[in-house]
């Protein structure tokens, strides 16, 4: 089931990466080509969807990750400082 992932988080770079072939063969073929212009907006559109779906795909991601979330058996005390060692002072033992 990893490979399902791979390949659809890296689906909006292949809708960028058709709208852009789209353009540039729309503009290698020339503006007096009467197929230029259909090969140029359907590449725009290409490239809008892929964006599109960077976007929505960006806004439905978790904030933070399973690595970094904590586990709900967590207690916490607080800011985690590390405290410094205390000083012993050296003088006469006393019992």
């Amino acid at each position: 089931m990893q490979l399902f992932t791979i390949v659809f988080e890296r689906l909006p770079m292949v809708w960028l990466l058709l709208g852009l072939l789209f353009i540039s063969g729309g503009l290698y073929l020339g503006l007096d080509y009467s197929l230029s212009f259909a090969y140029i907006f359907l590449g725009m559109g290409c490239v809008l969807y892929g964006l599109l779906l960077f976007v929505f795909m960006r806004r439905e991601r978790p904030r933070t990750s399973e690595a970094r979330r904590l586990s709900p058996n967590f207690i916490s005390a607080g800011a985690t400082v590390v405290m410094p060692p205390r000083k012993v002072e050296s003088g006469p033992q006393t019992e």
